[in-house]
């Protein structure tokens, strides 16, 4: 584990934009409740514009993260306290909402488990961790690695960006300060700057919530550009509960206009699959036939119905007015 001094750390640490302290809030603990939550929407106000200042960066790494993933390679997300669990987060919601397998986007966090659930913080500061943690997922050229970091020094989360670009693997930084050490390592580097947070310091703030948007692009586009959706809709889901259950009839009703009866038999017939239903019910083909146009499609249901129904309709306008997508 690499040491620093204590000197070293101190200049390193004050140099950093989301240590600094903003006067704006200096005074927090005097007001009332109302002008709490109003400055507090104001210091929020800013992180958009900061996450959009990186857009190109982000698009970037969405393509070559499809990239990886087309050719059978993981996501992998891997940080320590906040970053850690968003991006256990982000890769926990895929196998639902895209109908991934559960190890094709995986969230790594510096202490293990424990560390989901409460504070391990001096697990943050092993960078041997960081690599031992990607060395036993047997990290490969084809994956592709999002190291995040706040401060964008993270000892773990630099161990593991180093072991990933040496195994070959595409690496990525998602950190909230500019010139990041992890940002120097990787392949990509967002830098997302937002500044002093409202609570100085507490960067599950302003620095959390930029995260969150970026981890909401990477994996939410790859899936799009990989066909896990159909317009707007999501068509791969896992109907694991009631409320999916009631999604999935929904959207074939949506893409194909047929009743509740009618979409509710081809998803039976489809064990659940709306992509597989949509097809038979708009190409009017059976359900081995589905199976081999969206083999044929490599899991496009766009491609698939373009081939079986050449003068297929683009989803309906108001695609977007069913049951909320990940309520």
């Amino acid at each position: 584990m690499t040491k620093r001094s204590g000197r070293a750390l101190k200049d390193e640490l004050a140099s950093l934009a989301t240590e600094g302290v903003d006067a704006r809030f200096a005074r927090i603990d005097t007001q009332p409740t109302s002008e709490l939550v109003r400055l507090m929407n104001v210091a929020d106000r800013s992180v958009p514009e900061a996450v959009d200042s990186e857009r190109d960066r982000i698009v970037e790494a969405v393509d070559a993260i499809t990239d990886r993933l087309r050719a059978g390679g993981r996501l992998i997300y891997v940080g320590a306290g906040t970053p850690g669990r968003l991006g256990i987060l982000d890769a926990s919601e895929c196998p639902p909402t895209f109908g991934t397998d559960p190890d094709q986007v995986v969230g790594v966090i510096a202490g293990g488990k424990p560390a989901i659930v409460g504070a391990v913080e001096d697990a943050e500061d092993n960078d041997a961790a960081g690599a031992e943690d990607l060395r036993s997922l047997g990290i490969k050229a084809v994956d592709a690695v999002v190291g995040i970091s706040a401060s964008g020094r993270t000892p773990y989360v630099v161990g593991a960006l180093r072991h990933a670009r040496d195994t070959g693997a595409l690496t990525v930084a998602l950190a909230c300060n500019r010139s990041s050490v992890i940002g120097s390592i990787a392949l990509i580097a967002i830098e997302v700057e937002v500044g002093p947070e409202f609570v100085a310091g507490s960067t599950r703030l302003k620095a959390g919530t930029a995260q969150k948007l970026v981890l909401n692009m990477l994996s939410t586009l790859s899936m799009v550009k990989l066909g896990k959706t159909y317009g707007n809709l999501m068509v791969d889901l896992r109907a694991t509960n009631e409320k999916l259950q009631l999604r999935s009839e929904a959207t074939v009703m949506r893409v194909t206009g047929a009743d509740s009866a009618t979409a509710q038999a081809a998803l039976l017939t489809a064990h659940g699959s709306v992509k597989e239903a949509i097809l038979m019910l708009q190409g009017g083909i059976d359900h081995s036939d589905a199976l081999a146009a969206l083999k044929t499609s490599e899991g496009s249901l766009r491609s698939a119905l373009q081939h079986t129904t050449p003068n297929v309709s683009k989803p309906l306008e108001a695609a977007g007015t069913g049951p909320e997508a990940d309520s």
